[in-house]
């Protein structure tokens, strides 16, 4: 089985796609497959959808994300319609971070998202987010599943054991770009457990996330327990393409 590196492009808050397509492009070398989020971390950003297109007419596959948490069900039925016009046919859905602003819809869960899509079209293939605790039963009629965040290989590969699944699971990989980032993640999601001395090295070492992060991705393909890594480059894209490609 091919080990494949599924790379987080970071959407655009502005109507430019310049960045978008920079990223596309420099990570293609390391990556054939690219998941675009959704207003992630609770922020507008150009739609998802339209990125996977864009994405697609750059010669690379698309995974778009979509979260419960923006939209009805007829907002939902609309992305799907749009998603089928741009030829976008992988998602992931999602409940959705806090939003900065406004508030959250309860029209959809991703379990009737799942339902939806799959009274749609037959021939979507739809993927779940997976925490690191015993995975509920109706995402197991997910086609895939992105484990989330961790720093920890031997967490992760304890879960894959104890959630035995058929279809291939992504392990969740970020970058962290500095120290206050590690920190600010740390406090924004306390289950995300990062290691000290990791925190400490970012201080003084620009590469140290990249490093560390590109150590996880070979570690998590050497264990042959996942079908592959759900990479998050954030703003070091670059960096990150100049260390895959000499693994």
């Amino acid at each position: 089985m091919t080990f494949e590196v599924v790379c987080e492009i970071q959407p655009s808050t502005r109507p430019d796609l310049k960045a978008v397509r920079h990223q596309i492009g420099t990570l293609s070398t390391v990556s054939s497959t690219f998941l675009i989020p959704d207003n992630h971390i609770g922020r507008a950003t150009i739609s998802s959808i339209a990125v996977a297109h864009e994405v697609q007419a750059m010669g690379g596959r698309s995974i778009a994300c979509l979260n419960s948490r923006d939209r009805n069900l007829l907002g939902f039925q609309r992305d799907l319609l749009t998603a089928a016009a741009y030829g976008v046919d992988q998602f992931l859905f999602v409940y959705g971070d806090k939003p900065a602003s406004g508030n959250r819809t309860s029209d959809l869960t991703v379990r009737s998202m799942i339902e939806e899509a799959r009274a749609f079209s037959g021939d979507l293939r739809l993927g779940a987010a997976a925490g690191l605790k015993p995975l509920p039963g109706f995402k197991r009629a997910a086609d895939f599943l992105f484990l989330q965040v961790s720093f920890s290989v031997e967490a992760m590969l304890r879960w894959r054991e104890a959630n035995p699944v058929d279809v291939p699971v992504y392990a969740g990989v970020m970058v962290l770009a500095s120290q206050k980032h590690a920190l600010a993640l740390g406090a924004a999601i306390p289950d995300i457990e990062i290691p000290a001395d990791l925190t400490e090295r970012l201080a003084t070492d620009r590469m140290a996330g990249v490093e560390a992060a590109c150590a996880q991705v070979e570690a998590i393909r050497d264990s042959g327990a996942f079908a592959g890594v759900h990479l998050i480059p954030v703003s070091r894209y670059r960096d990150v393409e100049a260390r895959l490609a000499k693994a």
